[in-house]
C-alpha cells in the first residue's frame, strides 16, 4: 500500500462567530506571545477560559511611534490547525494519463501537486539539479566565478525561487486562492506565521527544504521528477504531443505545460525556431542598491536602534522619470531587508544581480533592486530580432557589465551619490556579494534612457525617505531579470496558446505571473484547465 497523499483541503474545527478584535499595541506587545496575552487580559479581552489566535499583523511605522495593527480572534479552544491533518486518499496516479511539465519551479511544482489531485500523472522535467547537489554549482559562482549553464541560482530544483528568500506577498488578490498556496507551504514544511503576517516571508535558508518536500509528495502519489533532462525540441503534428530531451530521449502526454521561468532564452528561440507565437513583452532593467540595515531602519524606524522587537524595515518605493519627452517609471524591486546580493548569470560571460534574504533577516546589509520600466517601443533600434528584441537588448547589457567588470564574476559597482554626480568611486564599501565588486563608472555600463531616468529616481527616493541617497551606499549591477521580456500568448478561456492545442505556457516565463504566489497559483490554474480538457473535471 502506497503512503497517502495529502489533499490539500485543511482540517479545521468547526467554530461559530468567534469574535474579531482589532488592536494598534506597540511592538513589545505586537511580537511577543507572552506580552500580547498579558495585555489581552489586562483589557478585559481574555479570560482564563479563553484564548486567542492573530489573524493579521502589520508595522505602522509613519509616525515616529511605530506601532503593529492586529486581528485576534478570541476562542473557546485552543488554536489548532493541523496542515498535516488533510483529507487522506490512497493516491496512485503511477498508471495515470501522463502529463509533461517543463521546468520545476513554483509553477511547475504546484501544477504537479494539482494534477495528482486531479488524477493525472505529473512528468516534471528539469534541467538542473536537485537542491542538495545544485548548492556545489552555487559555491562554485561564488568562490570560482565558474557558472553552470544548468545548474545556478536561476536553473535547478525549485528554480529562481529557491534561492529567492520567498517573498510572499502578491498585489493582486485577483489570480486565484493565495490562501491555499499558503496552506500547501504550511504543510511542507513553511511557517505558520505566513497565514497572518501582511507581508510573509519564508527565508532562502527554509525554502530548500520545503521545495524537497513538494517533491516528495509528487513522488509518493506515483509522479515523476527528472533531473539533468534539458527540453532540447517539441514533438509537433497539428497539436502538442510532447517532448525531446536532450539525451534523444522522447516522451509524450496529454498535454506539455511550460514553466521555465523567465532565464530559459533557449526555450524562446526554439519556440521561435519552431513558429511557435511568442510577443516581446515589457520588462524593467536597472542596479541593486545596497545599504546597511541599520540605515534603512533609521529611516524607516525613526530611531537609533530597532530594539529587540521589530523586525528588519523594508521599502517600497516608486518615482515617475522623463528622458526625451517620454515618461516611465523606477521603482524598487524585491527589497531584501538583512539579505545579500547573490550571482544570478546563467551563462559565463554575463553579471547578473539579484537578492534574498535569511529567514531571521539578520544580516549586516539591506538591498533592493531599483529598476526602470522599459516598454517595446523603447528599442525599436532592436527591430531585426523581431519579438525577441527585449531579450537581445537585455542580453547585451549583461555581456557588457561582465566586460567592463574584468570578466569574472565580480560584479561593476559605484557608489550611489557618486553615481548620481556622475563622479568615479574610488574605493568602494563593504558588501554581501560573494564574489566581489569592481568600481565601474555606471553610466558607461547602462544605456543612458536607464541611468538618466536611475539618477532622477534616486533623488525622488531621498525627498520621500531622507537619507536613502548617500556615498554610505553603493549601487551593483546589472539587476535584469525582473520579469521575462518574452510572452507566450494563449486563450484566456482554455489558457492553452492561442495557436498550439494541448499546449500550455505558464507561470512566469510566459508572462503571465510574477513571484512564487502568483506563479504557483498560475500553474494550478492551467493545471485545471488540462483536467478538464483531458482528464479529470473534478478533483478526487
Amino acid at each position: 500500500m502506497r503512503e497517502a497523499f495529502f489533499i490539500f483541503k485543511p482540517v479545521l474545527p468547526i467554530l461559530l462567530c468567534m469574535p474579531e478584535h482589532d488592536l494598534v499595541v506597540p511592538p513589545e506587545i505586537g511580537f511577543d506571545n507572552e506580552n500580547l496575552q498579558t495585555y489581552l487580559k489586562q483589557e478585559g479581552l481574555l479570560s482564563s477560559t479563553t484564548h486567542f489566535q492573530i489573524i493579521r499583523r502589520s508595522i505602522d511605522a509613519r509616525q515616529r511611534s511605530i506601532k503593529v495593527n492586529l486581528r485576534i480572534e478570541i476562542r473557546d479552544t485552543p488554536a489548532k490547525i493541523d496542515y498535516r491533518e488533510y483529507h487522506q486518499r490512497d493516491y496512485d496516479v503511477s498508471g495515470a494519463p501522463q502529463v509533461i511539465i517543463v521546468g520545476a519551479g513554483p509553477a511547475g511544482l504546484f501544477a504537479g501537486l494539482r494534477a495528482i489531485e486531479y488524477g493525472l500523472k505529473p512528468i516534471v522535467l528539469e534541467r538542473g539539479k536537485d537542491v542538495r547537489s545544485r548548492r556545489r554549482d552555487l559555491a562554485a559562482i561564488n568562490k570560482d566565478h565558474i557558472v553552470n549553464p544548468d545548474s545556478n541560482y536561476c536553473f535547478g530544483e525549485g528554480g529562481a525561487g529557491t534561492y529567492s528568500d520567498g517573498k510572499l506577498y502578491t498585489r493582486s488578490k485577483k489570480r486565484g486562492n493565495v490562501r491555499r498556496i499558503f496552506e500547501v507551504l504550511v504543510a511542507h514544511g513553511a511557517s505558520p506565521d505566513i497565514l497572518f503576517e501582511a507581508h510573509p516571508h519564508i527565508g532562502t535558508n527554509k525554502l530548500p527544504k520545503i521545495i524537497t518536500a513538494i517533491r516528495e509528495t509528487i513522488e509518493r502519489a506515483g509522479g515523476e521528477i527528472r533531473f539533468n533532462s534539458k527540453v532540447t525540441n517539441f514533438k509537433i503534428d497539428e497539436e502538442m504531443k510532447g517532448v525531446i530531451l536532450e539525451s534523444g530521449e522522447q516522451l509524450e502526454g496529454v498535454s506539455v505545460l511550460l514553466a521555465t521561468g523567465h532565464s530559459a532564452r533557449d526555450i524562446f528561440h526554439l519556440c521561435q525556431n519552431s513558429n511557435i507565437k511568442i510577443e516581446a513583452k515589457p520588462f524593467a532593467l536597472g542596479v541593486r542598491v545596497e545599504h546597511s540595515q541599520k540605515q534603512i531602519d533609521q529611516a524607516r524606524y525613526h530611531c537609533e536602534n530597532r530594539g529587540d522587537y521589530l523586525p528588519a524595515s523594508s521599502y517600497s518605493l516608486v518615482a515617475q522619470t522623463t528622458f526625451n519627452e517620454i515618461e516611465r517609471g523606477v521603482f524598487s524591486f524585491c527589497m531584501c531587508p538583512g539579505g545579500f546580493i547573490v550571482p544570478s548569470a546563467t551563462n559565463q560571460e554575463e553579471i547578473v544581480v539579484n537578492g534574498m534574504s535569511p529567514s531571521r533577516r539578520d544580516g549586516q546589509f539591506a538591498n533592493s533592486g531599483i529598476v526602470v520600466a522599459i516598454e517595446n517601443k523603447d528599442l525599436r533600434g532592436y527591430g531585426k530580432y523581431g519579438e525577441l528584441a527585449n531579450m537581445v537588448f537585455q542580453g547585451e547589457v549583461e555581456h557588457k557589465a561582465w566586460k567592463i567588470a574584468g570578466q569574472t564574476q565580480k560584479a561593476p559597482s559605484q557608489r550611489l551619490n557618486d553615481f548620481i554626480e556622475n563622479k568615479y568611486s574610488d574605493s568602494l564599501l563593504e558588501t554581501s556579494y560573494q564574489p566581489g565588486l569592481t568600481s565601474v563608472d555606471m553610466h558607461s555600463l547602462l544605456p543612458k534612457f536607464i541611468s538618466e531616468r536611475l539618477v532622477t529616481g534616486f533623488k525622488q527616493f531621498d525627498r520621500k525617505m531622507k537619507g536613502f541617497v548617500t556615498n554610505d551606499a553603493q549601487i551593483i549591477g546589472v539587476e535584469s531579470r525582473t520579469s521575462s521580456p518574452v510572452r507566450i500568448p494563449r486563450n484566456p478561456n482554455t489558457l492553452e496558446h492561442s495557436e498550439i492545442k494541448r499546449f500550455f505556457p505558464c507561470g512566469e516565463g510566459a508572462g503571465y505571473a510574477g513571484g512564487i504566489v502568483s506563479a504557483a497559483i498560475d500553474g494550478e490554474k492551467c493545471m485545471e484547465k488540462i483536467a478538464a480538457l483531458y482528464g479529470n473535471k473534478k478533483a478526487l
